[in-house]
């Protein structure tokens, strides 16, 4: 049997279930990118590197990083990531407990921007093509209390998260309006992913899991 034609470049729980409910057929890989180096890099080279940039940048290296494997041959391959920008400063994963908690504290009653870049790499020939969109959405918080802050930083869920939130868990409840698109802030955006696919001749359609259509 055929391997789907979407590969996903991420073993994101979030983003599974985003293509899963939307009815994709699609495996997952694990990108091997460093992506403090990839950003490093690419300050060293003298080009700027702002929170919506940052997001675009490190969707495209775990993309072209797996589309460089065997699995990813003949297919199409998605990456993404995502970067939340607060007073113009790039936030990605809280280093630990602490550190959720002091963003938390600095953004209730207030609103940032979570960028989500996404690359989507064809393979299908001996010469790849790539595109890219990045979709940026505002995230509106509550003043969550102390104790609030304290029982969701306890709770483990923003840990792994850009910007120490998800709005598909508990900080749903911390989230009193967005003003974009909801799935990009999740993770993957598939109103993006559906104009980078036709853009390389691949109708959204063809990309359905055969259960769905």
């Amino acid at each position: 049997m055929s391997s789907p034609l979407l590969l996903l470049a991420s073993t994101s729980s979030s983003r599974r279930k985003i293509l899963t409910d939307t009815g994709f057929a699609y495996t997952t890989a694990s990108p091997d990118v460093d992506e403090r180096a990839v950003v490093e890099a690419e300050r060293a080279a003298g080009r700027p590197v702002n929170p919506r940039a940052e997001a675009q940048l490190l969707a495209e290296a775990k993309a072209l990083a797996v589309a460089s494997t065997p699995e990813a041959a003949g297919r199409l391959v998605l990456g993404c990531d995502s970067v939340f920008e607060f007073e113009g400063v790039a936030y990605g994963k809280p280093a630990d407990a602490a550190d959720a908690a002091a963003r938390w504290r600095a953004m209730r009653g207030r609103a940032g921007v979570l960028h989500t870049g996404h690359s989507l790499v064809d393979t299908r020939s001996s010469v790849s093509a790539t595109v890219g969109a990045t979709v940026s959405t505002e995230v509106h918080f509550a003043e969550v209390s102390d104790e609030e802050i304290d029982a969701y930083v306890a709770s483990g869920e923003p840990l792994p998260c850009a910007g120490a939130f998800t709005v598909d868990g508990l900080a749903a409840a911390f989230v009193t309006r967005i003003d974009g698109d909801f799935h990009a802030v999740v993770g993957l955006s598939v109103a993006a992913l559906r104009g980078m696919s036709a853009h390389l001749g691949v109708p959204v359609t063809e990309l359905w899991s055969t259960a769905r259509r």
